[in-house]
Formats: structure tokens, sequence, C-alpha cells
């Protein structure tokens, strides 16, 4: 679980998620780690704060 500091930043990621990025749409998407259904995309394409990229290895 990602533990707010109060300093404007987390410690560790969200559990039992992931995103990746969409070169098509040129979105990150998040996905949900137990069902891998895909909840949702954000527009600005910057990738979502304090969630677990795919390839980086911090998912097990």
């Amino acid at each position: 679980m990602a533990k707010n500091t109060g300093k404007d930043y987390r410690v560790g990621s969200v559990d039992d998620r992931s995103q990746v990025f969409n070169p098509k749409t040129e979105n990150w998407v998040k996905r949900n780690d137990k069902t891998g259904r895909f909840m949702g995309q954000k527009a600005d394409g910057e990738p979502y704060k304090g969630v677990a990229k795919e390839h980086d290895g911090r998912k097990r």
C-alpha cells in the first residue's frame, strides 16, 4: 500500500494496480492486477502518480 508522507509525495506503489502506456492513444491506462481489467485512462498523457508501471519491476 502506498503511504502518504505529508510532504507532497508517496512512499511505495498503490496495491493491486499497474499502468501501461497505450501508444495508439498516447495515454496511460490503469489496470486491476487481480482481474486484468482496464480501469481507466488519463487524458493528459502523463502517468498516474503512485501506480507501478508494468515493466518497472515493482510488481511481483
